[in-house]
């Protein structure tokens, strides 16, 4: 199904009871942010608010869950979709024998002919409905959401950025974030590893202007595939134009040489001169649940804005997950199986990227294994396929394992691993947002293949690790001999799992490593494979929580060991504690948790009858501030822990 525009898929949420409307007026600055945080984490409906201080209504929470996500696509299942792209590709890629077999292709081809993008033939187009150029063009008609307190500025969200090269004229349709510096400038977060950045360094080479077209609202399935993993020079609206089965009409922009979707709620258009010194951008509290720090982007300049007559502002906020983006990345993780398969990857069965490992920290894949050394490769691959490169944590297992029960996939790596031989170390490109590696971008990765072992894969003989006393690995049993232990976790163990969760007062050099390397050679730990050490003022009796700390705030090469003890079997620590300069020579600066300000919760609290969204949720902040050391986006660290 095919939307005309946000109006039409606002429409659509409405009449499915997953949307409601907040008719009071309400501040784009952190105050939608605080309100959204608490109903995306309690699964509540989409918002649009109606009273903005703009002329723009703001659609947030679109794809907040997997009906929502679905409904974007066109589908009732977002598992419709994946089905679609398997049925093409079985199509496209089976051996045609006869002459009839291959003319029965055709019909398809003529399908997949009928998604490619085309030119508008109406007159006016939507989008274009509402111009404003020059000083018209004022960014501050937009309500450009604020969202968390140390945030740089204001951020659009769901930015649709439109470029291309200047040689071979590719398209790339991408979803960056932009800050606005003030009403006729942004700061555009191109990252090193993007398409379009790759488009900057070709129009500066040439020492031209470049056109940008950022594109907002249209129907969802523009937002979706702006997001999406394709290779380089496979245009997005071709992605497009097949789930929504209808092909993207595309318009000249105004004011630039570059073409839009007619149907854009909103369009912003203007251009990025490479010969201009790039501009300070953020802090940006991020989608891994951390500020994202300042650094030098490009800076874009507005020539026009323009936009349809019921023009909705779309917008989404990140932060400690579980967020809107989750799904997105879901959507991403069951449509882009088939494909992962016929490229790269022949023997994977089911893949799972869990919210707490924010997308790039954590990838679980299950496969159908036919030969020594498969798991193993199957990690590699990992590694060396498109955006999955960033992968930090890579774990690997049998086709019959679920991946969905996270309980199942832990007994499978506790039964089948032997930390001598089925886990590897590696280090290669990170996600630059990834604050835990020392080097922005380039860091430690960390693979464990839990497959069956096959003839010839042993090639050790099998270690016994005695049973486990769990009275011995309480907190009261242990702090005697290692008083800076504040805290233990046991639920793993006591599920059978021997992963032993520990939070620890850090005073010491590397004291992480070090208190980890005694716990393993102490006789309570005998039976134990995995030591986990987190640091903080944070309870860690939620398992979420624990994970998407550690796969935050760990460098998977330098802050893993495998230790032995004395009878020589091997015990992996994990130390996902903070890291600082004084104690662990870690040059660059450690962000802080995201939350929002108590000023602005408790405003939130007391107006929540207002907004008349149902009933009341607490902040979801308070949980985590605890582990806010200072105001600011960078973390000030202050008394340890007693």
């Amino acid at each position: 199904m095919a939307y005309r525009g946000l109006g039409e898929f606002v429409q659509a949420l409405e009449a499915a009871g997953q949307l409601k409307r907040v008719r009071v007026p309400v501040s784009p600055r952190w105050e939608i942010t605080e309100i959204v945080d608490r109903v995306v984490k309690a699964g509540g409906p989409a918002l649009l608010f109606e009273q903005t201080g703009t002329d723009f209504p703001v659609l947030i929470g679109a794809y907040a869950t997997e009906r929502r996500m679905a409904l974007a696509l066109g589908a009732q299942h977002i598992e419709e979709v994946a089905d679609r792209i398997q049925r093409l590709f079985q199509a496209l890629t089976t051996p045609k024998g006869s002459l009839w077999e291959k003319l029965s292709l055709l019909p398809k081809l003529a399908e997949v002919g009928s998604y490619l993008p085309r030119r508008y033939r109406g007159r006016r187009p939507p989008c274009q409905a509402v111009v404003w150029k020059g000083k018209e063009a004022r960014l501050s008609r937009l309500p450009v959401l604020t969202c968390w307190p140390a945030d740089g500025g204001p951020f659009l969200t769901l930015p649709i950025v439109h470029t291309y090269h200047p040689e071979t004229r590719a398209r790339n349709v991408g979803m960056y974030r932009i800050q606005v510096l003030d009403d006729y400038t942004t700061a555009i977060h191109w990252q090193l590893h993007k398409v379009s950045r790759r488009h900057y360094e070709a129009w500066k080479a040439r020492g031209e202007k470049m056109p940008v077209a950022i594109v907002l609202g249209g129907d969802p399935v523009y937002t979706y595939a702006a997001t999406a993993p394709l290779p380089e020079n496979v245009d997005e609206y071709i992605l497009a134009g097949f789930l929504r089965r209808k092909a993207v009409e595309l318009v000249p922009a105004l004011t630039q040489p570059i073409e839009v979707p007619a149907d854009a709620d909103i369009v912003i258009e203007g251009y990025v001169d490479p010969n201009e010194p790039l501009v300070l951008e953020g802090p940006f509290g991020d989608h891994t649940g951390y500020y994202s720090l300042p650094d030098y982007y490009p800076a874009f300049h507005v020539t026009a804005i323009t936009c349809r007559k019921d023009a909705i502002y779309p917008a989404t906020i990140v932060g400690i997950p579980p967020q809107e983006d989750a799904w997105i990345g879901k959507a991403t993780e069951r449509i882009f199986l088939v494909p992962l398969r016929l490229t790269f990857l022949p023997e994977i069965h089911d893949m799972e990227l869990p919210v707490e490992g924010v997308f790039h920290n954590l990838a679980i894949l299950s496969i159908r294994k036919e030969y020594p050394g498969q798991g193993m490769k199957a990690i590699h691959t990992v590694w060396g396929a498109g955006q999955l490169m960033f992968t930090k944590i890579a774990l690997v297992v049998d086709a019959e394992v679920n991946l969905r029960d996270y309980w199942e996939v832990a007994r499978v790596l506790a039964d089948t691993v032997d930390l001598r031989t089925d886990i590897v170390f590696s280090q290669g490109p990170i996600d630059v947002l990834d604050h835990s590696c020392s080097q922005m971008g380039f860091g430690g990765k960390l693979g464990i293949d839990g497959t069956r072992k096959l003839p010839g894969e042993r090639l050790l003989p099998p270690l016994a690790y005695p049973p486990i006393d769990q009275s011995q690995l309480t907190l009261e049993a242990l702090q005697a001999d290692f008083p800076e232990l504040v805290e233990v976790n046991l639920r793993l163990v006591e599920a059978g799992i021997p992963v032993w969760i520990g939070c620890f007062r850090k005073t010491l050099p590397r004291h992480g490593i070090e208190l980890g390397s005694r716990l393993a050679q102490h006789p309570a730990f005998a039976g134990v494979k995995g030591i986990l050490l987190l640091d903080g003022e944070m309870p860690i009796q939620d398992l979420g929580d624990v994970f998407w700390r550690f796969a935050n705030n760990t460098d998977m090469r330098r802050d893993s060991r495998l230790v032995e003890d004395a009878a020589g079997r091997p015990h992996l620590v994990l130390d996902a504690s903070t890291k600082t300069q004084k104690l662990d020579g870690f040059a660059r600066d450690w962000p802080n948790v995201i939350v929002m300000s108590e000023e602005m919760i408790e405003r939130v609290d007391r107006r929540w009858a207002e907004y008349d969204i149902g009933p009341f949720l607490p902040s979801p902040s308070r949980k985590y501030r605890p582990l806010v050391q200072g105001e600011g986006a960078v973390a000030f660290y202050a008394q340890p822990r007693a």
